[in-house]
């Protein structure tokens, strides 16, 4: 690969960001950035406003390492839109965080997959209400987004014919 690549998966929570970010990293051969948030919350039982500025700061952390296609599970949206859901407003760290993010496309997955039980996730009713946060905020935030939906398969299709358009360019 002669260019390098930043790409993330964003959207509502057990949306399938995870699966496919780990598929695409293997099929071209990327490098996979876990989100750190599910490191961070493992055993807690409450989490504050604060802590998603650790979370967010350890995120983007993450993303310096050096790689040629590197793939991201999360990105600052989702720490945008999770904490104005939750708490009621975006942080000055979080939402700075998310202005200097730089990447190359991201990938906005639709929750029509079936919900998955994870003692981290707190939103099974409302995924397509989020959804349509996530998708409005992206648009109002002018980002590079494709919305991937369907089946597995489906989804990788759209994910790798999105990916195969930026290597060309």
């Amino acid at each position: 690969m002669n260019k390098r690549i930043k790409i993330a998966f964003t959207g509502p929570e057990s949306s399938g960001k995870t699966t496919l970010a780990k598929k695409i990293a293997a099929t071209f051969k990327g490098k996979y950035v876990e989100e750190f948030a599910r490191i961070y919350l493992e055993g807690k039982t409450d989490y504050s406003q604060n802590d998603l500025d650790i979370i967010a700061e350890a995120q983007v952390n993450l993303w310096k390492i050096e790689n040629d296609f590197l793939v991201a599970d999360t990105e600052m949206a989702v720490m945008c839109i999770w904490s104005q859901y939750k708490f009621g407003n975006i942080s000055d760290k979080i939402r700075k965080f998310f202005d200097g993010q730089q990447f190359d496309l991201l990938f906005l997955c639709r929750p029509d997959i079936p919900w998955e039980f994870d003692v981290l996730r707190e939103n099974p009713a409302n995924r397509d209400e989020l959804f349509d946060l996530y998708h409005s905020f992206l648009l109002e935030n002018k980002q590079n987004f494709v919305i991937v939906e369907g089946n597995e398969q489906q989804r990788l299709l759209i994910v790798e014919t999105a990916i195969a358009s930026l290597l060309k360019n």
